[in-house]
Parts: C-alpha cells; sequence; structure tokens
C-alpha cells in the first residue's frame, strides 16, 4: 500500500471522509464524460447524479450504484471517480443519494432505492441507456441495499418492478447477512421489531434474482468473507449464475477506490466490472 493511500485511509476512518473523496477525485474527469444532477425525488429531496460519455453507443447499458457509509453518511458527488471511469467505457451510470440515519431507520433507504431504480427504468431512454439493459450495484452498505432490491421482491414490486427487470447485481464488499446484530449504533438503524431476519438479503433468495458478480478483498475486516461466500452457495443451489472474485492485499476502502481510472493499481475492480456489464448486456 502507498504512503499516500495509507495516509488517505486513515483520514477515512479518522471520519474526514469529504478529504479523502475529495482528493480521489482530484483528475477524475474523462474528457468526453457528461454529468448533471436531477431529482428524482422531490417529496423527499433527493436526487441522482448522471453520467455519460458524448461517443457512447446508442442504448448503452445503465448502471444504478449506492454508494457505501455504514447508512448513515456519503454523498452522490463523492463517488464522481465511480461515475466517471464507468462512463468513460460506455456506460450511462446513476448515482442517487438515500436518506441516511439517524434522519431515518429501515426500511426507508430501502424504499429510496426503490424510487432510483424506477427512475432509471423510466428514464433510461431518455439519457441513452437501454432499459432493457439495467444493472444493480453497490459498495458495502449501499452493496446491501441494491442487494436488497436484487432479492426481496416487495420493494421492487412497490414500484412496478422486479428483480430481473435488471441483467445482473454487482457487489462490492457488501454485506448480505450480518445478524445478530450487538452494535448499538447499528441497531438504531435496525431497530428489533421480531422481524430483523427481513433486513437480511440472503433471507430472500429463491431463485428469481438476476445474476450476481461479487467482488472484496482479502484484507477487508469490515465486511468478512462469509457475505460472499454464503451468498453465493445459496445463489448456486436455486440456479442463479454468480460469480466470485476475492483480490489480494486489497481492503474495504481500496475496492471501491479503484474504480477511479487511475486506481487499477490497488485492484482490478474497474476493468472486472466494465469486463461483466458488457458480457452481460450481450442478447
Amino acid at each position: 500500500m502507498s504512503r499516500l493511500f495509507s495516509l488517505l485511509l486513515l483520514a477515512l476512518l479518522g471520519g474526514c471522509h469529504q478529504a479523502y473523496f475529495g482528493t480521489i477525485n482530484i483528475g477524475a474527469d474523462a474528457p468526453l464524460v457528461e454529468s448533471r444532477s436531477v431529482v428524482y425525488d422531490a417529496e423527499r429531496g433527493l436526487a441522482v447524479d448522471i453520467y455519460r460519455a458524448t461517443d457512447a453507443p446508442a442504448n448503452a447499458p445503465l448502471i444504478l450504484f449506492f454508494y457505501g457509509g455504514t447508512w448513515r453518511y456519503g454523498q452522490r458527488e463523492w463517488y464522481r471517480f465511480a461515475g466517471e471511469s464507468l462512463a468513460d467505457h460506455g456506460f450511462v451510470v446513476m448515482i442517487p443519494d438515500y436518506r441516511t440515519a439517524p434522519d431515518v431507520t429501515w426500511p426507508a433507504f430501502i424504499e429510496d432505492a426503490a424510487r432510483a431504480a424506477s427512475f432509471a427504468k423510466t428514464h433510461a431512454a431518455h439519457y441513452g441507456a437501454d432499459p432493457s439493459k439495467l444493472f444493480l450495484m453497490g459498495h458495502s452498505a449501499g452493496g446491501h441495499i441494491a442487494a436488497m432490491l436484487a432479492t426481496d421482491a416487495r420493494w421492487l414490486g412497490a414500484v412496478g418492478m422486479k428483480p430481473r427487470d435488471f441483467r445482473a447485481f454487482i457487489g462490492l464488499a457488501g454485506p448480505y447477512d450480518f445478524l445478530p446484530i450487538w452494535n448499538p449504533r447499528m441497531k438504531e438503524i435496525f431497530p428489533d421489531n421480531g422481524e430483523l431476519q427481513e433486513t437480511q438479503p440472503i433471507h430472500f433468495v429463491d431463485g428469481d434474482e438476476p445474476p450476481m458478480l461479487l467482488l472484496r478483498g482479502d484484507q477487508d475486516i469490515v465486511v468478512l468473507p462469509r457475505h460472499n461466500e454464503e451468498m453465493a452457495a445459496l445463489l448456486g443451489t436455486v440456479g442463479v449464475p454468480v460469480e466470485v472474485k476475492t483480490y489480494a492485499q486489497v481492503g474495504h476502502s481500496q475496492i471501491v477506490t479503484a474504480l477511479a481510472r487511475d486506481r487499477s493499481d490497488l485492484a482490478p475492480t474497474l476493468q472486472d466490472v466494465v469486463d461483466y456489464v458488457k458480457r452481460m448486456s450481450d442478447p
């Protein structure tokens, strides 16, 4: 790990999230990528950043990306590096905000995510994307949120969609089964009302899920290996195609930072995601 990245990671763990992402975003702009912010939920004041290359092909795949932040923090603009780099490969990328704790608890952020998914499908063609080539993607808590949409059909059903409206789900260090909950701050987000299993994506795997790509780093001490392993094993038993990759010497934050155009030295996250989306977009 480089000295610079070590310092940035310490800043992140110390709470200086804006400074950390601000540094990553230096030089993130792709020359041919245009971006705009659009309100997708006026009632709740939620917006989405949309990235598309000016030379992107017609009917491009669309990636709906949910960022992490322990369901407590995060801003869509922090992830400009991800939107720029993925759009630079010919995809339309949407990065929505969602409500976080302590303002809300479960399941408000899942409901927000479903509304963002509905916006993505409804407006895909307007932004040059093919509504039949939608992809769910998320990192950390955002991976959990996206996985809930991919597994528990109730949330997308509420907006007239279903999990297989998406070509695939891509999880970066996603937590898919984190019960029991011991941390008091986590208990505030997921209050025990006797139905905590309803908060876990793995509880809903039944064969109706889209194909999945599950990525993690072997140095991740935030989300342990069993999340990918157990999810992959269960998907296999119900016939859902799943691919699992573990990156050597990669931690929890590095795996998403590696989406930046100039950080392939950290992990092959970007190339693996690009290759997977292109392959899964084929007719």
